[in-house]
């Protein structure tokens, strides 16, 4: 049974948010920031992104939903930073833990192409984090090229 992308509710936005800034602050401290700076840098991208405290349709939020599982994660996607409005990102792509490894990753990212596309896409793109060899696997599967390199060793 395929996935279907369900704009977020706006009553559950602001829980949403809160999640995500708390996973995107934890991904940024794992991959080597300080919690300050990562928490600066999380909410000053979640101030840009939602000026107006809610969801847009260049910077939209989804539910994942599965017919017989219910909600299974949600994908943030959107315009990037470019101010090119036919660039678009995938800002932030999560399948919750109990539901991973069941292709609603790739369902989601496919989804996602479509959605930025009917919207005016030319172009999507995405970050990942060293750490998350599985996801960096997905997106390679699916066409994603690297594009940059960022390295770091701890002294």
């Amino acid at each position: 049974m395929p996935l279907e992308l369900h704009p977020l509710p706006a009553e559950e936005f602001h829980s949403w948010m809160a999640r995500s800034t708390a996973e995107y602050v934890s991904d940024l401290v794992a991959a080597g920031s300080s919690q300050h700076k990562a928490q600066e840098d999380a909410d000053r991208a979640m101030t840009r992104a939602f000026p107006t405290g809610l969801p847009s349709c260049t910077n939209a939020v989804f539910t994942l939903e599965h017919g017989i599982f219910g909600d299974v994660g949600y994908v943030w996607i959107g315009h990037d930073t470019s101010g090119d409005p036919a660039s678009w990102w995938v800002w932030y792509i999560v399948v919750d833990p109990g539901h991973r490894g069941k292709g609603f990753g790739r369902q989601a990212m496919n989804l996602a192409e479509e959605y930025a596309r009917a919207h005016g896409a030319r172009t999507l793109g995405l970050n990942v984090f060293g750490f998350n060899q599985s996801a960096r696997g997905l997106y390679e599967s699916l066409g994603y090229e690297t594009t940059s390199i960022k390295m770091r060793k701890s002294l």
